[in-house]
């Protein structure tokens, strides 16, 4: 099936796109959309975009992008789970904003795990860009990890990795894709927005249930 959705596509504006970059791509846009709804479909949609674009990526010779749908993959069945787990009958999935701790864990994660898997994939020959396709890897799953713990910052990391994926996109002539991630991008905007009043708005309920406790 892999095969078939690459060698089979659409030509738009003298580019040829594969089915598998515009159905993976579709359902990862998709995966941004529930996620600001914080709607459990979020997760076995990214399911299903994962897999697309693993086809994608190990075609265009994107080492790091293809193993991250891997990552991706289990991650998202953790974030199903948590967020089945952390699902309140009135407000939904229960949002947060991250400690500082936290934070710098974030930071700390994202320079040394993108230092060590661009090293990794230089070593094997895996990417032809191996530094903006570490930093790609390593910023998904920190972004994926955050979501299924209903981190706002997750929102950042996001942004930080659509500021390296679209020019990355366009040197390799996934030129759908690099609009997918310019659209990624504004809604990730909403995104933060979003999940911000909503994190207030808990915290705000929390310490009054505690003040009336």
């Amino acid at each position: 099936m892999g095969h078939g959705l690459m060698q089979y596509g659409v030509t738009i504006l003298g580019q040829r796109i594969s089915y598998a970059e515009i159905l993976g791509q579709l359902a990862a846009l998709a995966v941004v959309f529930l996620a600001q709804r914080r709607t459990l479909w979020t997760w076995p949609i990214q399911v299903l975009a994962t897999v697309l674009l693993f086809v994608v990526y190990t075609s265009a010779d994107l080492g790091g992008l293809a193993a991250r749908q891997v990552v991706i993959l289990a991650i998202s069945v953790y974030g199903w789970w948590a967020w089945s787990r952390r699902r309140d009958p009135v407000h939904g999935v229960l949002v947060r904003t991250a400690t500082w701790r936290e934070r710098v864990a974030i930071a700390a994660v994202l320079a040394a795990g993108t230092a060590g898997v661009a090293v990794l994939l230089d070593v094997l020959n895996a990417s032809w860009a191996p530094w903006p396709d570490a930093w790609i890897f390593v910023g998904t799953v920190v972004a994926f990890a955050g979501q299924g713990l209903g981190l706002v910052e997750f929102w950042l990391v996001w942004l930080a990795v659509d500021a390296v994926g679209v020019p990355l996109q366009i040197h390799s002539h996934l030129y759908f894709s690099a609009a997918v991630y310019v659209v990624f991008a504004v809604l990730v905007l909403i995104g933060v927005r979003d999940w911000l009043r909503t994190a207030r708005r808990e915290a705000v309920h929390r310490s009054a249930e505690h003040a009336n406790a």
